[in-house]
């Protein structure tokens, strides 16, 4: 059991953890959530022991082993494969020492511990967590220095995942994977055989994943039984009922300190007033739970709407090299209302394609129309490195607004959610959700009709992200988003579009059809990958139409194979009469021949039925 009993951590002279106290069982998948900067990564510094504590204490059980995802992200020649494996130590240590034991004693020691820790499995088992975060099996033999640093944190996590500590706590690990990644990474560690904690503002994944959550507020540690929709509830109903007790209490305060008021100065009322002010210092103040407000986020109307379509792609090919295109044959529109999710593994051009709809790179071919006086607004996270840490908000805009008086800029510095002070708080200390709204802001300054969005909701609590979703569902222009958050997805696409095999086509189902697309393509096997990535591209009214014949064809394998079956029973009652070998030689010849024949006929029945039902099960 992880037990924290009675801590206080202090950084920096502020207090984060207030005599907080909380036990987790073996075995329990915990969803850890807090606002912003309230202590979440500070209170696994301490578990890891990284981090003093004022008071209190943390104990773990003896002998567990505590991972977490590495701060910095692998590199080397090694292959992806080779670090993930090393990552079990004890196998790896195990194994370089069976090279050169030769005590026949020892040896037979190290071969059944790793018959025990079924260490010859480890390969396969790696491979299929790199799998099911993105990697092929041709990457996964590639050196860890070929990739990008967001590819070589996802090599990390799976490093951690395929060590599998007694204790796994995980800070944000959706923040480094796609869409794609995040469901694999969703079905994983619901089935997590041991204790895992995990930091995140995905409410998908702690609604699919966990079965308690974790709340800090206020320097306080509360569990709740249950995923993060079942927390909601409880926490609205406890905020409910505490509201109605401080009340209560409030009420009962003002009518004791009435009577202590009115009556203290006289003589016959001093002990009942006395009394009343003992009374009022054991009453145990009770604080309301007060939901902290949520900077709302708004994205200005456009000046004017346009005709449809705002953009139209004729079989465009764009990329960076005219020699190797990224995304070819690309037909499509957008019309003025229209809300659009981008889906496809990192790396399949969703990025290249929302670049080229917002005019920053040029097609090598089609035809590209837009509307007149279209104005596009592109928020991306790596545009934080363009701001000016050492500027502030305030300055942001003024620069945006050279000629307007200081009172339009900073009404509009207060509109992006920075009212007052927080308008002149240097960049270099705003926080990763605070810069993702001043660049939200800063994206959509100038009114757009059309708003793209790429990765919106890294660093925004779970509460800023349905601020999101409101603005965006506000919003009467056109959205594009590439997002792994399925609850914003959700919440405000109308349209699905796949980014896969340098294309981009329309998907015609939800997001339950296309997780369970992504969960049977990262099984590891590239045959399935490569057959569930043409169904995912495939729309589906057209998978509609091919299942018909199929479900007739199994239909008509079905009856064959129960009329073949039937002859078959009757051909073997013949054969079982006694002495018909004895009596009538020839008719039990012909009789085994029949046999045979429809023996074989059955096979063929059978092989039939298989593959249409493939094929159907493929289609679904």
């Amino acid at each position: 059991m992880l037990s924290i009993n009675d801590i206080s951590i202090r950084i920096a002279g502020r207090l984060l953890i207030d005599h907080a106290t909380v036990q987790i069982v073996p075995g329990s998948r915990v969803g850890f959530v807090g606002r912003n900067g309230v202590g979440k990564s500070t209170l696994f510094h301490a578990i890891r022991g990284e981090l003093p504590l004022e008071s209190g204490a943390i104990a773990l059980p003896p002998r567990w082993r505590v991972g977490s995802l590495a701060q910095e992200a692998p590199d080397g020649p090694d292959s992806l494969i080779d670090v993930v494996l090393r990552a079990d130590r004890e196998r790896h240590a195990l194994l370089a020492e069976a090279e050169t034991a030769h005590d026949p004693h020892r040896i037979a020691e190290i071969q059944t511990r790793l018959v025990d820790i079924d260490a010859h499995s480890a390969p396969a088992r790696a491979a299929t967590i790199l799998s099911g975060l993105g990697f092929s099996t041709a990457d996964q033999a590639r050196a860890c220095a070929e990739f990008s640093g967001g590819w070589r944190m996802r090599v990390a996590l799976a490093a951690t995942l395929f060590a599998a500590p007694d204790l796994l706590l995980l800070d944000e690990p959706t923040n480094y994977l796609d869409l794609e990644g995040t469901l694999w990474l969703e079905d994983h560690l619901a089935s997590y055989p041991r204790t895992v904690i995990i930091i995140s503002h995905d409410r998908d994944l702690l609604d699919t994943s966990v079965d308690q959550i974790m709340h800090l507020d206020r320097g306080r540690l509360t569990l709740y039984k249950g995923n993060y929709s079942s927390f909601e509830e409880q926490r609205a109903t406890r905020e409910m009922l505490d509201a109605k007790h401080a009340r209560r209490q409030a009420e009962e305060r003002k009518r004791l300190q009435d009577f202590v008021d009115r009556f203290k100065a006289k003589a016959s009322k001093a002990r009942q007033a006395q009394s009343r002010v003992k009374m009022l210092e054991r009453m145990k103040p009770v604080t309301a739970l007060v939901t902290q407000d949520v900077r709302e986020i708004t994205f200005p109307e456009p000046e004017r709407m346009l005709s449809p379509p705002i953009v139209a792609l004729d079989n465009v090919c764009v990329g960076y090299d005219p020699a190797k295109a990224v995304l070819d044959r690309v037909t499509l529109r957008i019309d003025t209302d229209d809300r659009i999710a981008l889906l496809g593994a990192n790396g399949n051009g969703k990025s290249t394609l929302v670049k080229l709809l917002a005019g920053k790179l040029p097609a090598f071919s089609g035809k590209v129309v837009r509307a007149d006086k279209l104005s596009v607004g592109y928020f991306a996270q790596h545009q934080t490195d363009e701001l000016d840490l050492d500027g502030s908000p305030a300055t942001h805009l003024r620069r945006l607004m050279p000629d307007a008086p200081e009172s339009k800029v900073r009404a509009r510095v207060g509109a992006i959610g920075f009212s007052g002070a927080a308008g002149d708080t240097t960049v270099r200390n705003l926080s990763g959700g605070e810069k993702a709204r001043l660049l939200l802001g800063l994206a959509t300054f100038q009114a757009p009709n059309m708003i793209i969005l790429d990765e919106p909701t890294n660093h925004l609590d779970i509460d800023s992200r349905a601020a999101l979703a409101e603005a965006i569902n506000a919003f009467p222009g056109a959205i594009i988003m590439v997002s792994h958050d399925r609850y914003l997805i959700e919440a405000c696409a109308d349209q699905l579009w796949v980014v896969a095999d340098r294309t981009v086509t329309p998907y015609g189902g939800d997001l339950d059809d296309y997780r369970r697309t992504v969960l049977s393509t990262r099984s590891g096997n590239d045959e399935n990958r490569e057959r569930a990535e043409r169904s995912a591209d495939k729309p589906q009214r057209a998978k509609a139409e091919k299942r018909v014949p199929l479900k007739q064809q199994i239909a008509e394998a079905e009856a064959e194979i129960e009329r073949i079956t039937a002859i078959i029973a009757k051909i073997d009652a013949a054969l079982m009469l006694p002495d018909i070998f004895q009596r009538d030689p020839k008719q039990a010849t012909q009789l085994t021949k029949a046999r045979a024949g429809a023996e074989t006929a059955l096979q063929r029945a059978e092989e039939q039925w298989l593959a249409a039902s493939a094929a159907f099960d493929e289609a679904q």
